[in-house]
């Protein structure tokens, strides 16, 4: 696969990471999970939450097997309520198709990272590389660091 933004940010931050090339169409965490050999939990994906309030969405990047509970996000960001952008108002946003967004695409946009604190749970973890068809697969604390993730328990 060719260099794209995300693996040549990695490169120049000397992030170690392995791209694992999917069918491009938009897959579930679960299929990928299945398509690579290893259990959802291992596969993040990337929710778009809207804000109430004035302000940049938040990206909940959570376990591919669980749902993203909307209260816990709207606790951990300090507002009232959040909710979900639909995947069209997701892909306007970001500027990202569905299936592709990534928080390592979207670094320097503005939007807040909330991980799932059971990424800590594992040393790597599988998460979007901001296109459909490609996943990385980085360290949970290289993650933390290059996203500036706020950790939480943001799921069901």
């Amino acid at each position: 696969m060719k260099p794209t933004n995300v693996t040549r940010l990695l490169d120049q931050r000397n992030i170690p990471y392995a791209v694992e090339e999917l069918p491009a169409r938009k897959l579930s965490a679960v299929e990928v999970a299945q398509i690579l050999g290893v259990s959802p939990n291992e596969v993040y994906k990337t929710i778009v939450v809207k804000r109430k309030a004035k302000g940049k969405p938040i990206l909940a990047v959570i376990p591919g097997g669980k749902a993203v509970n909307l209260k816990s996000v709207a606790q951990a960001v300090g507002e009232k309520k959040v909710e979900l952008a639909t995947e069209r108002e997701a892909e306007l946003l970001t500027k990202l198709k569905a299936g592709g967004i990534s928080p390592l695409a979207l670094i320097n946009k503005g939007f807040q990272v909330i991980l799932d604190h059971d990424a800590l749970l594992f040393e790597y973890v599988y998460i979007s590389g901001g296109q459909r068809g490609m996943n990385i697969r980085l360290p949970v604390t290289d993650l933390i660091e290059i996203t500036h993730a706020t950790l939480s328990d943001i799921t069901t």
